[in-house]
């Protein structure tokens, strides 16, 4: 049966402590409580006789991402300046690097400290977590950074096989990846009966036909967008969703804490899984798992060539949306406290928010039943504006950056003067305004492996005040 855990195992025949023993515990927190403190003395150190290096380093990157914003933003004689100048920058910074190797050491000192910074506080912060008992929901509710699979904060039990379960298979999706893995048969196998899409097949038809047909559990075998539609259906008839990461990306499989390379083994929530309520997410009739991108980046999916040539689209379209001649991005929405934002590059609404710390967590959700729409709205006017992007990037803090708002909310409406283009679980879609986002706390049972790990989101563990205050705590046995 499932086991849900916060990273303490105990074999079956063992009356031993567990591996995540307190005093093994207090170790990592005091380790991880080091790191800082010797990155900063190392930074002195290297700082001390090379101030005028770093310097140089620093004023490099800002330069080559200066140079790269004009050239991905304007054609012609511009477009061939910001090429030049990238590469003069890029080669310069080549050159500060090799000719001060000893900067590189540094940088790879404070990249092994950080690492050991996460690990040690992860280890910390995590090994205390309380366990879910088989079958009681609950068990686990309210632990902090969550426990085991889908990060458990709220109710949560482990299951059983289900007496009915099918599955639905998009064969096309992720290039092919279901026929690859012979996931019809690997689901036969299992007592799961697979559907198998054809083309002209109504995805939402065959997912209400199979609960209609006594389906006790649904599965989807495709990317999200496929994922959202069987997962309204799912919540709208109260049967359990099983997503099975056979697309692209799979971004909702990964916050799910599935292995997206590990198809046949998400099979498992089928026969030995863990269930709880997760929030879905609305926009006007359209129900989403991950989130809906809108401006730059709708605008750019929209294109029947972004399939095909992804890198080629957005080079030629950059220009006309973000360039010196381009027009203003109609779009409209109220931040914190109803000041109005205007005129944002990119807006994304997504189904619980984004870790936006630092680039590494960008695209996971620490939880996924918070009950609130996380809201990002960015706005780079230039070439300046640009730099000082990477700027607030190289700091680790995004959020500093004046052109990007973030906020959470449980629902905001977006308007435009024109029907607004919008990438929805990476779906190319175009609806009219106003765009009224709703999120739908607890609306859908999924159901996951119960070998499934943690979602990226909550295994991370960022060097903040708030976390430092955690691991004094853990340090010092409280």
């Amino acid at each position: 049966m499932g086991r849900l855990d916060g990273g303490e195992r105990r074999s079956s025949d063992s009356t031993g402590p567990p591996v995540s023993a307190p005093h093994l515990r207090r170790l990592a927190a005091v380790t991880a409580l080091l790191a800082p403190p010797a990155m900063v003395v190392l930074v002195a150190v290297a700082l001390a006789g090379d101030v005028a290096v770093a310097l140089g380093a620093v004023a490099l990157v800002l330069l080559a991402s200066s140079t790269i914003w004009l050239a991905l933003t304007n054609r012609g004689a511009r477009r061939a300046v910001g090429v030049a100048g990238t590469l003069l920058f890029g080669a310069g910074l080549l050159v500060l690097l090799v000719a001060n190797w000893q900067g590189i050491v540094v940088l790879l000192a404070l990249v092994a400290l950080l690492a050991l910074f996460g690990a040690s506080a992860r280890h910390a912060l995590e090994g205390g977590a309380p366990t879910a008992e088989p079958g009681h929901e609950d068990a686990a509710a309210g632990a902090p950074g969550g426990g085991g699979p889908l990060g458990v904060r709220a109710g949560a039990r482990t299951v059983g096989a289900a007496d009915a379960a099918v599955l639905i298979i998009n064969p096309r999706s992720g290039g092919g990846k279901a026929e690859r893995f012979e996931l019809a048969a690997e689901a036969r196998r299992r007592g799961i009966e697979p559907v198998v899409l054809v083309p002209g097949d109504d995805l939402l038809e065959l997912a209400n036909d199979a609960i209609e047909r006594g389906a006790d559990v649904i599965g989807m075998a495709g990317g999200d967008g496929s994922q959202a539609l069987v997962a309204t259906v799912a919540s709208s008839r109260g049967v359990p969703h099983v997503c099975i990461p056979a697309g692209t990306r799979n971004h909702f499989a990964l916050d799910l804490g599935l292995d997206r390379d590990d198809v046949v083994a998400a099979l498992e929530a089928f026969t030995d899984g863990v269930e709880r309520r997760i929030d879905l997410a609305r926009v006007n009739d359209r129900v989403f798992v991950n989130n809906a991108s809108l401006g730059v980046y709708a605008k750019v999916v929209q294109s029947n060539a972004y399939r095909d040539a992804k890198l080629e689209t957005w080079t030629r379209m950059l220009p006309d949306l973000l360039g010196p001649e381009a027009a203003a991005i109609d779009l409209r929405l109220q931040g914190p406290g109803g000041v109005p934002v205007h005129e944002a590059s990119l807006v994304l609404v997504s189904n619980n928010p984004y870790r936006l710390t630092h680039l590494a967590g960008v695209g996971t959700r620490e939880r996924l039943d918070s009950g609130l729409l996380g809201v990002v709205a960015a706005r780079i006017g230039g070439a300046a504006e640009a730099a000082r992007f990477v700027a607030a990037e190289l700091m680790g803090r995004p959020e500093r950056f004046p052109g990007l708002q973030s906020f959470t909310t449980p629902e905001i409406e977006v308007d435009s003067g024109a029907p607004v283009e919008v990438g929805l679980d990476g779906e190319a879609l175009v609806l009219e305004p106003p765009l009224r986002f709703v999120s739908l706390p607890g609306a859908l049972r999924v159901r996951v492996p119960s070998s499934a790990g943690r979602p990226p989101g909550t295994r991370a563990v960022g060097l903040t005040g708030e976390s430092l205050g955690a691991l004094l705590d853990v340090a010092a046995g409280r």
